[in-house]
């Protein structure tokens, strides 16, 4: 998200980023917050990302309101009709992928409860994840240059990103695992890039920024179709997109794991369609629409 509003600032839109720290006792002193700037400034539109900060900026009166729906907020039990709740509500409802509409991993989506809606993503930061060389990304982190890796890139304390899958590929394979999870965003390229192989295995996702991440840094990907997954990584060579099999993703995974599979051809290109100053320019495209320009 930060990387989107840098994205708008450098296409010329003022921006006046506020953030609060996660849990549930800092949602309404942030309506209060939003309300005493909104009513402080005029402000042409205001936009929140996840549910529950929109519900914040909602009830303090922000308007026209947007709000980008990243995955929990929407999936989650108790979150989840909040969301549906706000979606028909708000200006815009702008979710992070397609997949959001549609149920998910036995999750609900936002369905048709958007009177207006738009697919706005945060893109990947093109300059932060480019390809480096295995070898070097590997010096730089003090691993091994003969082991064999693969990288989860998310919290493995998270339930839905099912860790437990990742782990018993790699013990399959007879690979280190290696796990995300408070790894500072300006080093994600450099794991990504140390491995020989990027897991994802979520049971859903909002949009799945890690996989374009991987694709921009030219790695290989085994990932669940979720989020914007497929339709990325469609005739990508070094990618699987398929639900997890234990069998069929180590059989997958055997030419990577011995050297004869190192990059992913085209995925630079793949990632660059969903770059991040490419999906500002269609937020600024919202922003216009919404504000009758």
């Amino acid at each position: 998200m930060v990387d989107q509003v840098e994205a708008l600032r450098d296409l010329g839109v003022e921006v006046e980023l506020m953030s609060f720290p996660p849990g549930r006792g800092n949602y309404l002193p942030a309506a209060r917050e939003i309300r005493r700037r909104v009513t402080r400034s005029r402000f042409d539109l205001v936009h929140a990302h996840y549910g529950l900060v929109g519900l914040s900026a909602w009830l303090a009166g922000a308007s026209p309101l947007i709000v980008t729906f990243h995955g929990t907020d929407v999936r989650h039990p108790q979150v989840g009709p909040m969301s549906r709740f706000l979606a028909r509500r708000v200006a815009l409802a702008a979710p992070a992928s397609k997949a959001l509409f549609l149920e998910e991993g036995g999750r609900a989506g936002l369905g048709a409860s958007a009177k207006r809606a738009a697919v706005l993503p945060c893109g990947p930061d093109l300059e932060r994840f480019r390809p480096i060389p295995a070898s070097e990304a590997r010096a730089t982190l003090g691993l091994s240059q003969e082991e064999r890796y693969l990288f989860f890139p998310a919290d493995p304390n998270r339930p839905e990103k099912r860790v437990a899958l990742a782990r018993s590929l790699a013990r399959e394979t007879g690979a280190t695992l290696l796990e995300g999870g408070g790894i500072d965003p300006d080093e994600m390229s450099t794991w990504m890039s140390a491995a020989d192989a990027t897991v994802i295995t979520s049971l859903y996702e909002g949009f799945g920024l890690a996989c374009l991440e991987a694709l921009a840094c030219l790695k290989p990907v085994l990932t669940t179709p979720v989020g914007v997954a497929r339709f990325a990584t469609g005739g990508l060579e070094g990618v699987l997109c398929e639900e997890f099999d234990l069998d069929r993703w180590a059989k997958f995974l055997e030419p990577i794991l011995t050297g004869q599979v190192r990059e992913v051809p085209g995925g630079r290109r793949a990632a660059e369609r969903f770059g991040a100053r490419r999906m500002a320019e269609r937020v600024l495209v919202a922003y216009r629409e919404v504000l009758g320009a």
